[in-house]
Parts: C-alpha cells; sequence; structure tokens
C-alpha cells in the first residue's frame, strides 16, 4: 500500500512538473508573439513618419532624443498591452469565482506578469528605435 502512494505522488510530482514547462513554453511563445507584434507596429510607425524623423534631425534633434522617443512609444504600446491582460486576467478570476471555482492570485504574480510585458516592449522595440535614430536626415527628408 505504501509503494503504491509512493507511485502515485512521484506520477503526480512528474505530471506537475510538465504542466509547468508547458505552460513556461506556451507563456514564452506567447512573448516572443507580442514582442513581435510590438516590433511590427514599431517599423510601420518609422516608416511613416520617416519625414517627421528627418524635420527631427534637421531641426537640431540627436540620434539619442529620437532612439528615446520610439522606445518610449514602444514602451506605452506594452504597457497598454500589459495592463489589458492583467484586466482580461483579473475580470476571469472573478467570472471564475462566481462557478465555484478557487482562483488565487498573487501581487508578485501580477507584478511579474507586468514586468515581462514591459521588457517585451523594450527588447522588441529597440530595434526600430535605433533604425528610427540612424537615419539620414536629408534621405529622410526627401522620403514620401
Amino acid at each position: 500500500m505504501r509503494v503504491c502512494q509512493s507511485v502515485a505522488m512521484r506520477a503526480q510530482s512528474e505530471t506537475a512538473r510538465a504542466m509547468t514547462l508547458m505552460l513556461g513554453l506556451i507563456a514564452a511563445i506567447s512573448l516572443v508573439v507580442g514582442g513581435i507584434g510590438v516590433m511590427n507596429v514599431m517599423l510601420m510607425t518609422v516608416r511613416e513618419r520617416t519625414r517627421e524623423i528627418g524635420i527631427r534631425m534637421a531641426t537640431g534633434a540627436r540620434q539619442r532624443d529620437i532612439l528615446r522617443q520610439f522606445l518610449t512609444e514602444a514602451v506605452l504600446l506594452s504597457m497598454v498591452g500589459g495592463v489589458t491582460g492583467l484586466v482580461l486576467a483579473l475580470a476571469t478570476g472573478v467570472l471564475l469565482t462566481l462557478f465555484d471555482i478557487a482562483v488565487a492570485f498573487s501581487a508578485g504574480a501580477l507584478c511579474g506578469a507586468f514586468a515581462c510585458a514591459v521588457s517585451t516592449g523594450v527588447l522588441f522595440g529597440f530595434m526600430p528605435a535605433r533604425k528610427a535614430a540612424s537615419l539620414d536626415p536629408v534621405t529622410a527628408l526627401t522620403s514620401e
């Protein structure tokens, strides 16, 4: 009887470990997909605002200023996504509790999720921001 319980506990532990790994991989894939979305939005923003970037550079803006502007936009974009995700998660938790399903949220997990969203925005927004900052002012001004 004792051996059977030990085997069952070990199987349950291995199953829990596999599920944790699977959920972690799904979360990582979601972050990469979200990051690619942020990067695409920022690349299109740079493309559409090339002339504005050229005007700013021609009037004295440094590469650092342009980089900061587009990184700020990427962070704001990812913060909106992070807040939306937190609101949806909390709403889902409230909905589950209405059906008597136990749900536990921790402040650390919520802050960690938001920090991951913002860091994803910074990480994937850096390349488009660097591209915008490295534009040649003359070329940027002549683009349509």
